[in-house]
């Protein structure tokens, strides 16, 4: 499977960086907006809005899809955990695996990115995939008993009706309002415009290869081994077998403000990686036309 991504995706050293670098910084200052939106509560329900899905899902429809899921889910990390304080250590394996695997399956099934229906389902599929294995987690960290709700005394599968009410809610939030019809509604606009801005070759639709060509057996085996690793890392930190944690007490000091800094820098990184895209796509173009000149001149 390597080999045909690689051959479908022909990236240099500096377009990867570029891509993993400008998901990076994207996604995390997208997860640094959703700290400052306001949270709205209809009865029990929370309304509040986990990630801005459209996002990422965007860049691996755009991008080489494993590069952009990595550096999304390595953006989240770094701008909404570690810069705000927040980094949970062992614990952040499970969402950085989770996430990760859930953008770059997204980005696999898109086979044409003008394609409506291919990124309609895409978009869902990325965001059910990450809800699911989610909820998995927190149902068995539940049955196992190394974490404790506040559901029906003595019985555990409450839980499952609890996560489940969740799943759905993150669907519909995160899955359709903040996923599904942003993505149908920018990739048109952003599709075979944004790339030759950055000197990378458009993603062209490949009818000939079908689903099992990237997702295949081995890979399903990779990503359920994944999945495990992911969920073991988190039963591990919530028995308190932790390590690498950040939690500094002298954020508290700047108080909600602070947040205001990691946002301006994600923002600098976004508009210095795009500028060096368009630098370096410029000088290449230029730098094809003086060897097309010499060519014509030659004869």
């Amino acid at each position: 499977m390597s080999n045909q991504l690689s051959s479908r995706y022909e990236y240099t050293q500096s377009q990867k960086m570029i891509v993993f670098i400008l998901a990076m910084s994207l996604n995390g200052l997208a997860n640094l907006f959703t700290e400052i939106l306001p949270e709205f509560q209809l009865g029990p329900i929370d309304l509040s809005i986990s990630y801005l899905a459209f996002i990422p899902l965007i860049l691996v429809f755009l991008f080489h899809p494993l590069i952009a899921a990595i550096g999304a889910s390595t953006g989240e990390i770094i701008f909404g955990d570690l810069l705000l304080g927040d980094f949970s250590g062992l614990g952040e394996v499970e969402g950085f695996i989770e996430f990760t695997l859930a953008m770059y399956i997204a980005g696999l099934l898109v086979q044409d990115p003008s394609s409506r229906k291919q990124i309609g389902i895409a978009a869902i599929v990325g965001v059910g995939i990450d809800q699911m294995l989610s909820s998995i987690v927190d149902i068995g960290k539940v049955w196992v008993g190394i974490e404790e709700i506040e559901a029906v005394a003595g019985l555990p599968e409450s839980i499952v009706a609890i996560e489940a009410f969740s799943f759905v809610k993150e669907m519909v939030i995160s899955g359709v309002l903040f996923g599904l019809i942003p993505t149908l509604y920018f990739m048109p606009k952003l599709y075979r415009k944004i790339e030759p801005l950055m000197g990378i070759k458009p993603r062209e639709a490949n009818d000939r290869a079908s689903m099992t060509t990237y997702i295949s057996v081995r890979f399903l085996i990779v990503a359920v081994f994944l999945a495990f690793v992911g969920l073991v890392a988190e039963f591990m930190a919530e028995m308190d077998i932790n390590f690498a944690v950040w939690d500094p007490d002298f954020l508290e000091q700047f108080g909600d403000g602070y947040i205001w800094l990691p946002i301006s820098a994600a923002a600098i990184i976004v508009i210095l990686v795009f500028s060096v895209a368009v630098r370096l796509a410029k000088k290449k173009i230029k730098r094809i036309m003086i060897n097309g000149q010499r060519k014509r001149t030659s004869y």
